[in-house]
């Protein structure tokens, strides 16, 4: 973000293609498949859409501007970014992930890459000592989510990314959380950022997309054949739209941050809730890190109600919050993580990582923080058995 005195005005110019036919101030959706040449053997510029699109390569250009990165790529999905990813590793490599991360992540690599003898092993990357100690010379990646998701986890990123190398493995963190604005991993060391842009960077839950950024012209060159070569890119108009999300993501997630830390204040002084999860508070697990490596604890918030609380009730009576999967949208989202985005995680490994039955996920959106805390209590309340 050289050209640019902040991060906010990196995200409205930041990565801007010039569009030097009629000088539009947005980007153009260029909504075609293929482009004329001139003669064989040309070189041009752009040829196949699969390969290079005039709309996504504006968006990725943005993306490796605001997360420091040599290079970004655009896909169709996050699923389909850390697919691309994990594709850079072969049969007999092992890769290590954060011990509670979305059960997505878990279910692509125990499912279709350990298939092709890609192996993965979960480890507590907030325990450094720990996690060095589940390193051995099988292990090419340590794959983190931080906060994690869902239990806001809080992982020394620079600390894991200097392990990783030590050891020549490659450190990936899924940003999907804090996005660009509020926390930036490859600043910290790591090699490869990967975002699920559906959420927050996209912001009005409308498109479906994920997005990579890489340090270094080899890891560049790796993803962007990967991308070609499999195919899995996002079109030009969703990449118009994530271009037009990016541009009011700090005010967005300014305002998502000031509703969770108020939200998160009063959940912690609640009698119903038995645990709360929100690195944004001074005594939660993980908060000195956070502070020292992002903005802020963002907008993401776990919690659990006593016994004597019927968490279906609960999910029945929110109006205002909309029991729904998915996060990072303007509107306030609620989910049961253990039937939802996490079922594909067997049930003693969620136990034994804290992803309880009980366990409720909250993303707070940007509406009135007052109207959320009303119906929030209100649902508690109905949920109270007897």
């Amino acid at each position: 973000m050289s050209n640019y005195l902040s991060i906010e005005s990196a995200l409205i110019h930041g990565g801007a293609f010039e569009d030097s036919l009629v000088h539009s101030v947005n980007v153009p959706i260029y909504q075609t498949s293929t482009y004329q040449q001139f003669e064989i053997e040309g070189n041009p510029k752009w040829e196949y859409s699969r390969t290079g699109n005039p709309t996504r390569a504006a968006l990725e250009a943005l993306i490796a501007e605001l997360e420091g990165g040599t290079a970004g790529f655009a896909f169709g999905s996050g699923m389909a970014a850390l697919t691309a990813v994990l594709s850079l590793f072969q049969s007999g490599d092992k890769v290590l992930i954060s011990s509670n991360v979305y059960g997505g992540t878990y279910r692509v690599l125990d499912k279709v890459f350990k298939q092709f003898g890609l192996a993965c092993a979960i480890a507590d990357t907030s325990d450094l000592a720990a996690l060095e100690a589940a390193i051995d010379p099988s292990v090419r990646a340590i794959l983190v989510e931080s906060p994690a998701n869902p239990l806001l986890t809080i992982t020394d990123l620079a600390s894991v990314a200097e392990i990783a190398r030590k050891h020549g493995a490659l450190s990936i963190v899924d940003n999907t959380f804090m996005t660009p604005y509020l926390q930036r991993p490859l600043e910290l060391g790591a090699d490869i950022v990967v975002h699920s842009a559906t959420k927050y960077l996209g912001g009005h839950s409308d498109l479906i997309a994920g997005l990579v950024a890489v340090k270094g012209a080899e890891l560049a060159q790796r993803i962007g054949f990967i991308q070609n070569a499999t195919g899995g890119v996002l079109g030009p108009f969703d990449a118009f739209l994530l271009i037009r999300g990016i541009k009011t993501l700090a005010v967005r997630m300014d305002r998502h941050v000031e509703n969770a830390e108020r939200i998160a204040q009063w959940l912690q002084t609640n009698g119903a809730v038995r645990r709360l999860y929100y690195p944004g508070l001074p005594n939660a697990q993980g908060h000195d890190i956070q502070r020292r490596q992002a903005k802020n604890g963002g907008a993401m918030i776990s919690f659990e109600l006593r016994e004597g609380y019927d968490v279906r009730k609960f999910f029945r009576s929110v109006q205002l919050v909309a029991l729904a999967e998915s996060l990072g949208g303007v509107e306030s989202l609620v989910c049961h993580p253990a039937s939802m985005t996490h079922a594909s995680i067997p049930k003693h490994i969620r136990d034994s990582v804290g992803i309880t039955d009980s366990l409720i996920r909250l993303s707070v959106g940007i509406e009135d923080s007052d109207d959320l805390i009303c119906d929030l209590e209100r649902a508690i309340a109905v949920s109270r058995e007897g």
